[in-house]
């Protein structure tokens, strides 16, 4: 390719719409337009990125034996119906209407238009496993989208579906996808992790993310710094501290005017943060689905997590306590509660490290006042104990090997173990090999195709631009030709190493645009060509070529022979 032929527009100056990194370099190089919110056209530039993208995406799910198909982004409601997810998956749901008034959406998943496939086409055990996948364009009505094709509408996905006989096949594939992915991950010159995580609205009974590891990522992870292990904060396992110490101090109450949070009342009284107790009250259900007032206890150094939280019995559609249910069942406002002497019966729910504690502090449940001195078995009953914070850094590894760092990341992939769960909503159905209907349990793997160029860039870019890994890069290598005089032997110079080094299997594109060497190479810097060569008169006299790797400080003085041989390694 001949930058003279081809559609490069580059911009001076950072946008003023872009919020984060990849955003601001993504418009700067000119690889992306917004047509509106969360909605954007990818230029030739951006597109060549894609397309390296897919392009190793396709190849690793093909040698990982799944099948490629295509299928509508326009699907019917009555099969979100069959799944009852039509109105469970809430306003990302983009609802249409033809003509003739009958429902549909515009794709954010295909779970139930491959189980519609599936029952039509699979029928028999014989026909199992079998892994379908496709690279399409998605659309998930963000609230809020922002951060360019990070958090976009509309955007590339490659979503792939495995229906199988048994448990034991379904983890097989499970773990065939999993190594998939790592290799595309790797391929692609990315520093990634997979961590476990929460199925969230896909579901299912087993689940990874892959993240691109960046300082800009939204997602925390847990990872231990002497294991494999790793993890969503949102689901990696606190560990017990382990006993409880003996207790050494009696209850006495404290006035705390106006200390209300868990750091004021710490230094009021001049103890570590990690003695106090912070009382979360919520509404949930009881054992018949009556709403019941619940106490979740967690440390003052700690957060409570959400996620878990949800996955215990009767919190599951739980909410925050307004304050009249508070004062209703605590007698107090927020700020003072705690899980002594309430007004009325409540559920208390201790994270294991509150039930592991001696002589804290909490709430006295009367405005004003706390408690010091607590101790359960004495001044309270045993609590309800349960894993409901988040983790920190240093705390143990669940896997009991090494501590716990937290990193962020960018989620790029997801793997889910679905079982039955749209099979069996669907009633699609095989025979088994003693010729009887069994529901197929099914895998489902997707990844963020265009969302993996913006985390590339989040995750490597310094003050001139973009810092491509090699595989993503739109060219290898770009040859700039400096030729004030328009010398002819100059041109054929960079043409024949042009035609050579692409001969050679070296995308190289050419630099003709006939630029002053400084705006020139700003560009190339922008746009993030791993190898940039120059072709000059000078440079022609003396048989050399001047070469600059991507990341490296100053340019080198290289013969022929020498550049191509820097330019295979």
């Amino acid at each position: 390719m001949r930058l003279s032929q081809f559609h490069l527009h580059t911009e001076k100056e950072t946008p003023a719409e872009a919020e984060i990194v990849s955003h601001k370099l993504m418009l700067k190089a000119g690889m992306i337009r917004k047509l509106a919110a969360g909605l954007y056209t990818w230029s030739p530039l951006g597109l060549r990125v894609l397309r390296k993208v897919e392009n190793i995406v396709r190849e690793e799910m093909t040698r990982a034996g799944a099948i490629e198909t295509l299928m509508p982004t326009i699907q019917p409601r009555e099969l979100w119906e069959e799944t009852g997810r039509w109105q469970k998956f809430g306003g990302q749901l983009l609802k249409i209407e033809d003509r003739k008034e009958a429902g549909y959406c515009y794709a954010p998943t295909a779970e139930e238009v491959i189980t519609d496939f599936a029952r039509h086409e699979l029928s028999s055990y014989k026909q199992l496993p079998v892994n379908f996948f496709q690279i399409q364009t998605k659309f998930r009505d963000e609230i809020r989208p922002r951060f360019g094709v990070m958090r976009a509408r509309e955007f590339l996905m490659k979503d792939a579906y495995s229906f199988h006989l048994d448990e034991a096949s379904l983890q097989a594939e499970y773990r065939n996808m999993y190594q998939a992915y790592s290799r595309i991950f790797t391929r692609l010159g990315l520093k990634f992790r997979a961590v476990f995580a929460d199925t969230g609205a896909i579901g299912g009974s087993a689940s990874h993310e892959f993240h691109v590891l960046a300082d800009s990522g939204e997602d925390a992870i847990a990872f231990s710094d002497a294991s494999d292990y790793a993890a969503n904060v949102e689901l990696a396992e606190a560990v017990s501290p382990g006993e409880r110490p003996t207790a050494t101090e009696s209850m006495r109450r404290i006035d705390t005017p106006t200390q209300k949070t868990c750091e004021d009342v710490a230094a009021l009284l001049d103890v570590a943060l990690d003695r106090t107790v912070k009382s979360v009250a919520m509404m949930g259900e009881d054992a018949e689905g009556n709403p019941q007032f619940v106490l979740a206890l967690v440390r003052g150094d700690h957060a409570v997590n959400e996620i878990k939280l949800s996955k215990l019995p009767g919190l599951a559609d739980y909410r925050l306590a307004n304050e009249h249910e508070i004062r209703d069942h605590l007698g107090a406002t927020p700020g003072f509660l705690g899980p002594l002497d309430p007004a009325k019966p409540i559920r208390v729910i201790a994270d294991r490290g509150v039930a592991a504690m001696a002589d804290f502090v909490v709430g006295a449940n009367q405005d004003g006042f706390h408690l010091a001195g607590v101790n359960w078995g004495r001044d309270l009953p045993e609590p309800e104990t349960a894993d409901i914070r988040n983790v920190v850094e240093h705390d143990p590894s669940p896997d009991g090997r090494g501590r716990l760092g937290i990193a962020r990341g960018i989620e790029v992939g997801h793997v889910f173990a679905l079982g039955d769960r749209y099979s069996k909503a669907m009633a699609c159905t095989v025979l088994d090999a003693g010729g009887k209907p069994v529901n197929p349990l099914m895998g489902c793997y997707g990844i963020g195709v265009s969302r993996i160029v913006a985390a590339a860039i989040e995750q490597s870019h310094d003050e001139a631009g973009i810092r491509w890994p090699a595989a993503m890069a739109p060219w290898q290598a770009a040859i700039c030709l400096i030729n004030p005089k328009n010398n002819p032997e100059v041109a054929e110079a960079a043409e024949a190493l042009y035609r050579d080094l692409n001969a050679a299997g070296i995308d190289t594109v050419l630099d003709d645009r006939g630029l002053r060497p400084g705006a020139m190479f700003a560009d190339i810097e922008l746009i993030g060509i791993p190898h940039r060569v120059v072709v000059s008169e000078r440079g022609l006299a003396a048989a050399t070529f001047e070469y600059r790797r991507r990341d490296a400080g100053e340019p080198e003085t290289l013969d022929r022979e020498t550049l191509l041989t820097r330019l295979h390694s």
